[in-house]
C-alpha cells in the first residue's frame, strides 16, 4: 500500500466571472426599471393674523374677481369695472385714480380663485407706476 500523498492543486476562486454576472444584473435592473415623476404639489396658503390698518382717507382699492376682471374703486367709493382687461387700459386706470401721487396706499383685493396671470399682471404695472406701498387685501378666519 502506497499511503504518499499525491500533489494537490492549489484551488482558485475566479472572481471575474461572479463579478460580469453581477454587472450583468444591474444593467438589466437599471433598463427594465421606470422612473416616474409625480409632481404633487400641496399648497397651503398663508391665514392673516393681524390687526385692521389704520383707516387712510384716499386709498386705491382694485378687486379682481374669478373670472380676472378688473375693479377699481372710483371717487365715489364704488367699484367700477374696467373697459377691458388690456394691460394699457389698467395702467390708464390706475393713472386717473391716483393722480400724481404714488405715496398712497394701492390694495389688491382678488378672489381665491383669480388667475395668477391677473394678480402679476397688476403687480407689474404698479411697480411701473411707482406706487410704494402695495398690500394684498385678506380676510381673518372666523374664531381667531
Amino acid at each position: 500500500m502506497n499511503f504518499s500523498r499525491r500533489d494537490k492543486k492549489q484551488v482558485d476562486i475566479t472572481l471575474t466571472p461572479m463579478i460580469d454576472v453581477v454587472f450583468l444584473l444591474l444593467i438589466f435592473f437599471m433598463v427594465t426599471t421606470t422612473f416616474s415623476k409625480q409632481s404633487e404639489l400641496k399648497v397651503n396658503l398663508p391665514e392673516a393674523k393681524g390687526e385692521k390698518s389704520e383707516s387712510v382717507e384716499k386709498m386705491i382699492v382694485l378687486t379682481i374677481n374669478a373670472d380676472g376682471l378688473y375693479f377699481i374703486n372710483g371717487d365715489d367709493g364704488l367699484p367700477h369695472q374696467l373697459l377691458n382687461q388690456k394691460a394699457a387700459t389698467l395702467r390708464r386706470a390706475l393713472l386717473q385714480t391716483a393722480g400724481d401721487t404714488r405715496l398712497i396706499p394701492f390694495v389688491i383685493s382678488a378672489d381665491g380663485k383669480t388667475p395668477h396671470q391677473a394678480v402679476i399682471t397688476v403687480l407689474d404695472i404698479a411697480s411701473q407706476l411707482g406706487f410704494k406701498k402695495i398690500t394684498f387685501a385678506t380676510k381673518n378666519k372666523s374664531g381667531l
